[in-house]
């Protein structure tokens, strides 16, 4: 059954952030590949951190609320056990989930980067189980970001498409999980089609680190976009 998620995300809102403007709107992004360049040089740089705070923890709690929310809407998750990547683009995507209210979900353990930190947060037990399949942390954060960022926003998977789905999708994080959030997804994106590796034919993943960037990478980020439509 169709799923207008784009109001599931303004429910969300105006229930679980009633401070916020509950609109849940496609912003518009002005892409800055100075800034993306300088993103995905800090993931390379960056070490890898223990004393991250709540971020992740605050990020992992969100991201089954909202996991909660899509079910409670309608929406049908499976694991992808097929050959590849269950959708050829983001149109594929958007188009299949907003007719069949069906979600194929490339599981975590079948690709999730290079050189994978040991006691990564998000690699750690979801306590959700799909068709017999336990998902990680990991699996829950596709899922929603697949569905609010991408489909609810109609955006891509190339650079201003990610951008356009994580800064959608922000909105609906507490502050404490923000940091979390960019790691994850704006550093990894900035590094993969960013990343000195283009130049020297390096790894085509980026190293699963788990650091926060300096909030003034953050607030640069937000700056990028324009009043939503």
């Amino acid at each position: 059954m169709p799923v207008d998620l784009r109001a599931v995300a303004s429910d969300y809102l105006a229930r679980r952030f009633p401070g916020r403007d509950p609109d849940y709107r496609r912003p518009l992004v002005r892409l800055d590949t100075d800034f993306c360049r300088r993103v995905a040089r800090h993931h390379d740089q960056a070490p890898t951190r223990a004393d991250v705070g709540d971020a992740y923890l605050v990020l992992c709690q969100e991201d089954l609320a909202q996991y909660a929310a899509i079910q409670a809407a309608g929406i049908v998750v499976r694991p992808w056990r097929g050959d590849g990547q269950p959708y050829p683009d983001s149109r594929a995507l958007i188009d299949q989930v907003t007719r069949t209210g069906v979600l194929w979900l490339y599981l975590t353990r079948c690709g999730h980067g290079t050189g994978t930190v040991a006691n990564h947060p998000l690699l750690e037990p979801s306590g959700v189980e799909v068709d017999g399949e336990p998902l990680c942390h990991n699996d829950i954060l596709r899922v929603v970001h697949d569905l609010f960022g991408h489909v609810a926003a109609r955006a891509g998977f190339g650079p201003r498409g990610e951008f356009t789905a994580t800064g959608a999708h922000l909105r609906l994080y507490p502050d404490a999980a923000w940091p979390a959030v960019f790691t994850e997804q704006v550093g990894q994106i900035c590094w993969y089609f960013y990343g000195d590796h283009l130049a020297t034919g390096g790894p085509r993943y980026p190293e699963q680190k788990v650091f926060l960037y300096p909030q003034p990478f953050l607030d640069e980020f937000r700056r990028q976009f324009h009043p939503a439509r």
